[in-house]
């Protein structure tokens, strides 16, 4: 018997080429996997006993849809500490993971033939959500100028049109670093306002900066009804990748909606991951900026000794965790990660898996061991290296 037909546009859909290369990697003894956007440190002990003492109280229930009352009161606390600016809980949806929630997201907003304008080279899944909804992503690229990711705010605006619903900014970004200006949010949140447009801003990296506190936020300069969403996660700056929990930050119009699509797509976060979130965000700060710290250390070992090489070009990031290099002479990035993980044992991820722009790029998430980076750097310099 045949099968039933799926979607097309979902059987049109791409495999993500990180996770491709890191299958043909599966396995390799030896192998120093930089291609995923994650620390390879443990998450720390005193969040793993909040959800151990979680689980000895039986919270093992169903539970609000938009996440159980301690945490989304932590939430609250945790914004108005970090941003300095006023927050209630009905503003504050919690989702299983930063993707989550900007699949929610543009489950909510976007209609077929809708198009949302994307800063790129961007995450390859954001794309995917706008066309999973039947909406066209709208791609306006960073451009590399001087040793610095710049933005076209002007280029930007002229993209959108009567059937824009959103522009998506993930600043600080991934794969580049980049982090917008404080001046460019305010130029883009005028715009928007005139035009109706939704904002969303991926603040997922907004922790992982490396000459002040936190990134410029959306969230700091709208109004709390400004059509304004903030997405966030517990993965990056607590090392909580598998735990899959994050947050939204909406106006509170659409506080029932969010619950209705919590429901209907997952009914809440899981109840104990949950109140481990919220002894992250309450007790964590110490360590996020030890992390950062470390982190620091390391994008300046790897950047230096990158910029070495004589095939390699990069930007040094503002932000976040990746070090994105443009290779001389490599027209298919995918083909060129595939043969350094088989000659060195080192796994990058391609930077066609960004978009077009990253065509000739490579991605190399350093918030791994210095050890660990100092070996991977040593097995790939006589290939990138090379005269």
């Amino acid at each position: 018997m045949q099968a039933a037909p799926i979607r097309e546009l979902i059987n049109r859909l791409p495999s993500s080429q990180i996770r491709d290369v890191s299958e043909i990697g599966l396995g390799m003894p030896g192998l120093i996997p930089l291609w995923f956007g994650e620390s390879d440190e443990p998450t720390p002990d005193f969040i793993k006993q909040a959800a151990i003492d979680s689980l000895g109280r039986n919270e093992t229930f169903y539970v609000s849809n938009n996440g159980v009352p301690p945490l989304r009161e932590e939430i609250v606390r945790y914004m108005r500490r970090i941003y300095d600016i006023p927050m209630e809980v009905d503003r504050i949806t919690v989702t299983a993971s930063g993707m989550h929630a900007i699949i929610l997201t543009m489950q909510a907003l976007v209609d077929p033939g809708d198009n949302v304008v994307v800063v790129g080279p961007v995450w390859p899944n954001l794309r995917e959500t706008v066309h999973i909804m039947g909406g066209e992503a709208r791609d306006l690229y960073l451009t590399e100028e001087h040793g610095r990711w710049q933005l076209d705010v002007q280029a930007l605006c002229d993209l959108c049109d009567d059937r824009t619903k959103a522009i998506f900014v993930n600043s600080p970004g991934n794969p580049t670093g980049w982090m917008m200006k404080a001046e460019e949010q305010k130029e883009i949140l005028e715009f928007c306002r005139k035009r109706g447009i939704w904002i969303l801003c991926d603040d997922v990296y907004a922790r992982i900066v490396y000459d002040r506190h936190h990134a410029p936020s959306f969230i700091e300069i709208a109004e709390p009804d400004d059509l304004v969403i903030a997405i966030n996660s517990f993965s990056k700056s607590w090392s909580m990748t598998g735990w899959r929990l994050g947050w939204i930050t909406a106006p509170a119009a659409l506080e029932e909606i969010l619950a209705k699509l919590n429901e209907f797509n997952i009914a809440a976060p899981t109840t104990f991951v949950q109140h481990a979130g919220v002894v992250a965000l309450r007790d964590g700060d110490p360590y996020v900026e030890d992390l950062v710290q470390r982190l620091h250390r390391r994008r300046d070992l790897v950047c230096q000794r990158l910029s070495s090489f004589r095939r390699v070009r990069l930007a040094v990031p503002d932000a976040a965790f990746y070090a994105f290099v443009a290779v001389e002479g490599v027209e298919n990035s995918y083909d060129f990660a595939v043969e350094i993980l088989k000659k060195t044992k080192v796994g990058l991820a391609p930077g066609s898996a960004f978009g077009p722009s990253g065509e000739g790029y490579l991605r190399l998430c350093f918030a791994s061991s210095d050890d660990s980076l100092r070996t991977a750097l040593d097995r790939m310099e006589p290939i990138l290296d090379a005269g």
